[in-house]
Order: C-alpha cells, then sequence, then structure tokens
C-alpha cells in the first residue's frame, strides 16, 4: 500500500473572517476545548497570539517538514472564496507560487460543486496561475452533487480526491477519483464539532483504519492533513501528523504523489478496479 499525503489550505489570515461567523466560532471551539481539558492554557495563549499576529497558516513550515521527511506532497489552493474560505487571490498566488518553488504538486481547493461554468471558471483561473495544466481538485468540505464528478471530468481535471471512502482509485470517464482515506478531523472529532479525543485515542484510531485498508487490499491510501493544524496552537494535531509520518515510514511504507499513482494505475488499470 502506497501513501498520497495531501494538505487543504482553508485558512490564510484570521482577519480574512471579518463578514462571517469563522472567528466567534473559532473562539467558541478554542474555550470548550480547553475547558474539556483537550487543550492546555498554552495552547489558547499561542492561538490569541497568531490571532493577533493575522497568521492563520502554516504552510511554509508544513512544506520543509514534508521535504525534510522526502514526503512528495499535495497542497490544495483555492482560487475563489464559499464555504468558509475568504482569503484573497494575491494571497492564494502567493502561496501558490511558494509551493511551486518548493517543487510540490498544486492542486485547486474548489468551491464550485454543481455548476458546470463556475467550475470551469476556477479551472481557467488557476491554470492561468499556475503556469500550466491544473491536474486535480480536491472540493472544499468534501462537498459534492450528483454532477460534480462528471462535471470536473468534463472540466478536464487528470484527478479528483474528494469522496470519502476506503477504496482504491477508479474512474469518472477520463478523470481519477482517489478517495479521501483517512482526515486529521476523523481522529480528533468524535459526533463532534470540536476536539474531543486525545492524542492517544487518535493514534489508535488511525491504526485501526490503516489496518481496515491493509486488509481490503488497498493499493494507494490518501491522507488529508490540514496546514492550518502543524502549529503548537494545536498541539495534538501537529504531533500526530508527525507521528504518522514516522510510524509509516518505520512500517516500510512508499510515499507516492497523485501524478506518479496515477502512471502506475494507467500501467495496471486491470489491476486496481477491486473498488468496492
Amino acid at each position: 500500500m502506497k501513501i498520497i499525503v495531501s494538505h487543504d489550505v482553508d485558512h490564510i489570515k484570521p482577519w480574512e473572517h471579518t463578514v462571517d461567523f469563522i472567528i466567534p466560532k473559532y473562539w467558541a471551539r478554542t474555550f470548550i476545548e480547553f475547558g474539556l481539558g483537550y487543550i492546555r492554557l498554552t495552547e489558547v495563549l499561542r492561538r490569541a497570539w497568531n490571532f493577533l499576529s493575522n497568521k492563520w497558516n502554516n504552510i511554509e513550515q508544513l512544506s520543509k517538514f514534508d521535504k525534510m521527511q522526502d514526503i512528495p506532497s499535495t497542497f490544495f489552493v483555492a482560487v475563489a472564496k464559499g464555504g468558509g474560505i475568504s482569503y484573497s487571490l494575491r494571497d492564494s498566488i502567493e502561496k501558490i507560487e511558494y509551493l511551486k518553488r518548493m517543487g510540490l504538486l498544486v492542486g485547486i481547493h474548489g468551491i464550485e460543486f454543481d455548476d458546470f461554468s463556475k467550475i470551469k471558471r476556477e479551472y481557467d483561473l488557476f491554470g492561468k496561475i499556475y503556469g500550466f495544466r491544473c491536474y486535480g481538485i480536491r472540493m472544499h468540505n468534501l462537498k459534492v452533487s450528483e454532477m460534480t464528478l462528471q462535471f470536473l471530468d468534463n472540466t478536464g481535471y487528470l484527478f479528483d480526491s474528494t469522496i470519502p471512502a476506503l477504496r482504491n482509485p477508479y474512474k469518472i470517464g477520463k478523470m481519477w477519483e482517489f478517495p479521501v482515506t483517512l482526515m486529521d478531523g476523523w481522529v480528533f472529532y468524535k459526533n463532534s464539532r470540536f476536539q474531543n479525543q486525545t492524542l492517544s485515542q487518535a493514534k489508535e484510531t488511525t491504526k485501526k483504519i490503516l489496518n481496515m485498508a491493509i486488509n481490503k487490499n488497498l493499493k494507494f491510501f490518501t491522507l488529508l492533513f490540514h496546514d492550518r493544524y502543524f502549529s503548537h496552537c494545536f498541539n495534538s494535531w501537529m504531533e500526530w501528523y508527525i507521528w504518522l509520518i514516522r510510524f509509516l515510514k518505520d512500517n516500510k511504507f512508499e510515499f507516492i504523489n497523485y501524478l506518479e499513482a496515477i502512471k502506475e494505475l494507467e500501467r495496471n488499470n486491470e489491476r486496481y478496479l477491486d473498488n468496492k
């Protein structure tokens, strides 16, 4: 089983959110988690400092960590606003250019999911920024309609990675769908909108999901970790990601990005079609 590591960029600066409810929700979540004992006072204070410093992303720190660990990760960056994403196109371009310089694959963090013309507009805009074809997309909040995947295929995407499932990749027309196998929030939230799992509980849940994937004979395992959490403001989350990367490396898992995975899939199309 080969591991695909991906990161969603949901926020860049807290002051993007002056016209929505993200900031009050953020602080409500912080004080609930602190009150329940899942985060410490030091984390609350660090979150306050980051907030005052107008910094809600850790793209640079996370990309450097991945490069040091030889992880060919993919970052999904939005070029439109919606669903709680409010960063400017200027900030988006800056982050895309930085990730290109780091030699990492960048895809669209899609906003539009049920309007073909708007999906195509995001695709074309990203292509102009990126400098060449946009290869892949992940919908923000994993949001889809009955037509989303068909629209993405018709737009010209090589791959999508939105559908949550313990499945091998499969084709929608000419486009490959890489299901999200494991996401950070799934192991730290249990029937909740705030953290209610400890680091050790998150690790145990992670091991169970990995074993389920191995037992299902998955050839590719897609991990989603949000860059925002690679910070001591979210200590358990950051420690979980660092532990997971080292755990996977210690257990001899190979890391691969979406484009290399597609090359393998195209060479071995029949072998990977056991998807249910």
